[in-house]
């Protein structure tokens, strides 16, 4: 398991390389920045989601996001599908608001 010491103490290397946590998740650390990634099996298919950017999603809000992806997996839900569907949502909600309306 990682601490939040070891996360803010990993120093990007020559290439691209992960430190494990649990569950699936794992860091990312690369020469631009510290990416949270889950890797999980869906539909008979290795898949990976990409969860945030380390200092933004801390290693708490890291695995609160990996256990609401395992919940959806129990529920035969992709978590890659269902967070590209609350993106178009979001998006979607944000251009029929009154103000945009009046605006056009």
């Amino acid at each position: 398991m990682l601490t939040d010491t070891a996360v803010r103490n990993a120093k990007p290397k020559d290439k691209p390389y992960k430190i494990a946590d649990s569950g699936g998740l794992y860091l990312l650390v690369k020469s631009a920045g510290k990416y949270w990634r889950m890797d999980y099996r869906y539909a008979d298919k290795r898949k990976t989601l990409a969860i945030g950017v380390y200092p933004t999603v801390t290693l708490t809000a890291a695995r609160k996001k990996r256990d609401e992806a395992r919940e959806l997996l129990t529920k035969e839900v992709d978590p890659a599908l269902a967070k590209a569907v609350n993106k178009q949502v979001k998006k979607h909600a944000n251009e029929n608001t009154f103000q945009a309306i009046a605006l056009e």
